[in-house]
């Protein structure tokens, strides 16, 4: 059953494109020039060289935000990834939690990665939809006007221990640490931010779903909704810090087995050399692990 939990006209997205310098220490990235639209920013997204992966000064089209959730259920290790169709790409796979980060996010990226999750993570109890929270910080509740909250029970997320290389923009220094990376097929800089999601231990009958936006032609409005009967959203296991090659949807408390043949993950799972990622996708044994 496909359920619409939001209409709202379409933003008007504006970002710039960045100026990345690198060296074998740190990233650091520099917003330049005038906004682009969506339409312009996707048009600079075209392949990219350089000559060595961990020093290079490089004009990027745009900045994105990916967050890598783990959870912990019934004392079972999961990794959550999400389906995605790529039309432009010519491929579906499976990705992490992202989006492109808006102009005036720019110096903190973080606070779009709270929008990402609070946009595309629903999770159901019996008790209704629950709100989430990172560290002293409310998620938004985009979907409140048609998703009754459950008013007991919250979701929440803390940052995982991270040795990544400092990320600054200009002179800052980003908050938690992302791994970062140039991603050469799309010009693009992408951050990756740990996180784990911790699920209340007395909600019953936990389900995670998905949303997915699309843009109504004939009302001009952009469209949220899940499907209960596609969840999209994955939980891949991990036993002692290994996937186990297993994959399941979590559907009203119960893990239900998915089929992983022939799946494929983004880049975000390809190896990285230095500051860079080369591959548009990697397999799903290679990808997971990578990392």
């Amino acid at each position: 059953m496909t359920l619409i939990v939001a209409r709202k006209s379409p933003i008007i997205f504006k970002t710039q494109a960045l100026q990345v310098q690198a060296s074998a220490e740190v990233l650091r990235y520099n917003p330049i020039g005038n906004p682009l639209s969506f339409a312009e920013m996707q048009a600079r997204r075209q392949p990219v060289a350089v000559n060595d992966p961990d020093s290079f000064d490089l004009t990027v089209a745009n900045l994105g935000v990916s967050v890598d959730l783990y959870l912990n259920w019934q004392e079972r290790d999961f990794r959550l990834l999400v389906r995605q169709d790529r039309p432009d790409h010519g491929d579906n796979v499976l990705k992490l939690l992202s989006g492109y980060v808006p102009a005036h996010e720019l110096r903190v990226p973080l606070l779009t990665a709270m929008t990402e999750i609070a946009e595309e993570l629903l999770v159901e109890t019996e008790s209704g939809w629950l709100q989430g929270r990172y560290q002293d910080t409310w998620l938004p509740t985009p979907y409140a006007d048609s998703l009754a909250l459950d008013e007991e029970q919250v979701f929440l997320l803390t940052s995982r221990s991270s040795t990544n290389r400092p990320v600054l923009c200009r002179e800052l220094n980003l908050l938690e640490r992302p791994r970062a990376y140039v991603h050469l097929p799309s010009n693009s800089l992408q951050l990756v931010y740990q996180l784990q999601l911790h699920l209340p231990a007395s909600a019953q009958r936990l389900s995670l779903l998905h949303t997915d936006e699309f843009l109504d032609e004939d009302s001009g409005e952009l469209v949220a909704q899940m499907d209960y009967q596609r969840p999209e959203l994955f939980l891949a296991e991990y036993q002692n810090g290994a996937a186990n090659g297993h994959l399941f949807t979590l559907q009203q408390g119960e893990l239900v087995p998915q089929d992983t043949a022939g799946m494929t993950l983004s880049e975000a799972f390809a190896v990285q050399q230095g500051w860079v990622v080369e591959a548009p996708h990697c397999s799903w044994q290679t990808g997971l692990c990578q990392r």
